[in-house]
C-alpha cells in the first residue's frame, strides 16, 4: 500500500488525471470570465408602441437608456393620461429588453453551465437564470 491517497484515484497508467481535471477548471473559468465580459459590454434594444418608447439595457440587465418620441405626448391637454401611458410604455419597453439580455445571457453562458446539476438554467423552476431571474417573471 502507497502513502499517497490519491493513487486510488487512478493516475498515469489511464486513470483519473487531476492535473488534466485542474487545467480543464481553469479553462471553463476563463471562458466564464471571458463571456461574462461580453454581456457587460453588449447591449439590447426593447420597444413598445411601434417604437415610441425605447429602452437599452445591457447584456447583465441594467438600464442604460429610455428615449420617448415626442408623438407620445402630442395632446397637451391629455398630458396626464400621456405621463401615465409613458410609465406603463417603459416598464413594457424594459419587460422587453430584459427578455432579450436573458436570452442573450442565455446563449452566451449557457453553453459553459450546460447541463450541470443545480446551475441556473438546469430546466423549469430550476432557479434564477443568468441575470438573476427566474424564468417566471419575463
Amino acid at each position: 500500500m502507497t502513502q499517497n491517497p490519491f493513487d486510488a484515484l487512478g493516475g498515469g497508467d489511464g486513470g483519473l488525471d487531476l492535473g488534466a481535471l485542474l487545467q480543464q477548471a481553469q479553462q471553463m473559468q476563463d471562458d466564464l470570465q471571458a463571456a461574462q465580459a461580453r454581456l457587460a459590454d453588449a447591449t439590447v434594444e426593447g420597444s413598445v408602441a411601434g417604437g415610441a418608447v425605447k429602452v437599452t439595457v445591457s447584456g447583465t440587465g441594467e438600464l442604460t437608456g429610455v428615449t420617448i418620441s415626442p408623438t407620445v405626448v402630442d395632446d397637451p391637454e391629455e398630458l396626464e393620461q400621456n405621463l401615465e401611458e409613458i410609465g406603463d410604455f417603459i416598464v413594457a419597453a424594459y419587460r422587453d429588453a430584459k427578455a432579450k439580455a436573458d436570452e442573450l445571457a442565455n446563449q452566451t453562458l449557457g453553453p459553459l453551465a450546460g447541463g450541470l446539476p443545480g446551475l441556473p438554467g438546469d430546466g423549469p423552476g430550476a432557479g434564477p437564470g443568468p441575470l438573476g431571474f427566474s424564468g417566471s417573471d419575463s
